[in-house]
């Protein structure tokens, strides 16, 4: 029995939540949201909240069941308000700008790393921290982690891209010799 799942969702007003043909369409100020759902899933609308359940009692749509409600809940939470990942570049001479559709990134590679930009995502850099915002979590989410997968902050300058808030614990390093 899915805790969240049972939790009726409620629609802010000014948003649109819309099923048919097996797909979820939520609309609001932010823009549109579209996801397939998976047919052991079933989503009503009514009286301004919308319930998930399953169909059948089956373990596949058990465990889809808190799942599907987990994502209606950000849907409707990223149409009114977008998400925001911050990432900041650190080391000596690391930098990134946008060009374009595009943003490039020099971390320490004998060239510049270039990462085009998805559609639907807004990226802003300025001072060494680039901000990403969207409507849909998990495009903000694979973005970023993929902006930081580039260069990782290593353990022993803390050099890289890490984000917002993040510790990295840094090692020590090397002991001098000592003298005998």
């Amino acid at each position: 029995m899915s805790r969240t799942g049972k939790l009726a969702i409620k629609i802010p007003s000014g948003t649109e939540v819309a099923f048919a043909n097996g797909e979820l369409n939520v609309k609001g100020k932010g823009g549109t949201l579209t996801r397939s759902v998976h047919p052991s899933i079933s989503i009503e609308v009514a009286n301004g909240e919308v319930t998930v359940s399953p169909i059948n009692k089956t373990r596949l749509a058990r465990a889809l069941w808190g799942t599907y409600a987990a994502h209606v809940r950000v849907m409707v939470a990223g149409v009114n308000t977008p998400f925001v990942k911050k990432l900041e570049v650190q080391g000596i001479g690391y930098k990134a700008e946008l060009v374009g559709k595009t943003l490039k990134l020099t971390v320490g590679f004998s060239h510049p790393v270039i990462v085009e930009i998805p559609e639907g995502l807004t990226v802003l850099v300025e001072k060494n921290i680039i901000t990403i915002t969207g409507i849909a979590k998990d495009a903000v989410g694979q973005f970023a982690a993929k902006v930081r997968a580039i260069k990782k902050p290593e353990p022993y300058k803390g050099k890289g891209i890490r984000y917002e808030g993040e510790i990295v614990r840094e090692k020590q390093g090397k002991k001098a010799a000592g003298s005998a």
